[in-house]
This record gives structure tokens, sequence and C-alpha cells, in this order.
């Protein structure tokens, strides 16, 4: 049985920089690519950043470009996204996303692709 358990959630001010982490366990992520999705009170889950199973690729949603990293530590089985310049508007709930395939192709975004979830950590940015 495949779980994901997201931490590092906080509040932080505007500018300021946060990191999350999702442990994986059951099995070995090397077979898994991995995104993080956001989902802030009354809005739908949206995409954020994936990563395939090395890490040689990555996708971005365009408003988080240059200021989050997504990574992944096979070894430690865990995936990180690091996020700097934090903005009012990234506040939300964070969720690790797991799919059983290595590589993402063009559906990178897409959260009906991914069969395996986090419970989220929130992510609170104040002005």
């Amino acid at each position: 049985q495949v779980q994901l358990v997201e931490s590092g959630g906080g509040l932080v001010q505007a500018g300021g920089s946060l990191s999350v982490s999702c442990a994986v366990s059951g099995q070995a992520i090397s077979n898994f690519a991995m995104g993080w999705f956001r989902q802030a009170p009354g809005k739908e889950r949206e995409f954020v950043a994936a990563i395939n199973w090395s890490g040689s690729s990555t996708y971005y949603r365009d408003p988080v470009k240059g200021r989050f990293t997504i990574s992944r530590d096979n070894a430690k089985n865990t995936v990180y996204l690091k996020m700097n310049s934090l903005k009012l508007e990234d506040t939300a709930v964070y969720y690790c996303a797991g799919r059983a395939a290595r590589y993402l192709g063009g559906t990178y975004y897409d959260s009906t692709r991914y069969g395996y979830w986090g419970q989220g950590t929130q992510v609170t940015v104040s002005s």
C-alpha cells in the first residue's frame, strides 16, 4: 500500500521561503513520477510542479517558475518542493501526488493521472 505524507508547511511572510517534503512508503518512488498540487479556499485544485522518476525533467505552472523548485531523493523515497519569494496568492493546502509511471509526458498537469495522494500540508503566506 503506497502512502504519501507531506510535512513542512507553515506560516511565512511574503517574500520568504519554505520547503515542503513528501515521504513515500510502500513502494520505491523510483518507479513513480511525482507532482505537487495546491488548493486555495474556494478554488479548484491546481497543478504546481512535477518531476519524472530520475529528476531529469521538471515542470512548473507559469506563476511559480523561477520561484519554486521540485526535487527528489529516490534513496530517501522523498520528494521536495522548495518555495522562494512567496506571495500571498501561494497560500493553499499543498498536496503531493504520485503517478505509477516513470515519465509524465504531456499530462504532467492533469491531477486525474495521479493515482496516489497525500493528505496535504497548509502553507500560509502573510503580508
